[in-house]
């Protein structure tokens, strides 16, 4: 989150609570507790870090990113 008197640097944190809202909760219903944790969880680890492409990184998802900077090293 931003520091104090910097709101306009929110706007990244701002941005993936929508994603996730929008292409999780939104979309899902929870019987539990429990069962919300678990499927957000899914979703940050399968869906959004593997799989879900972003344009800030050259429409890669941040794995394949991550493996081709590897690459380069």
């Amino acid at each position: 989150m931003a520091a104090v008197g910097k709101a306009w640097e929110n706007g990244y944190a701002e941005r993936w609570m929508r994603t996730l809202k929008e292409e999780e909760v939104y979309l899902a219903e929870y019987g539990t507790y429990a069962d919300a944790l678990k499927n957000i969880g899914h979703f940050i680890d399968r869906v959004y870090n593997k799989k879900r492409i972003h344009s800030s990184l050259g429409d890669l998802s941040p794995t394949e990113f991550e493996a081709q900077w590897k690459a380069t090293q």
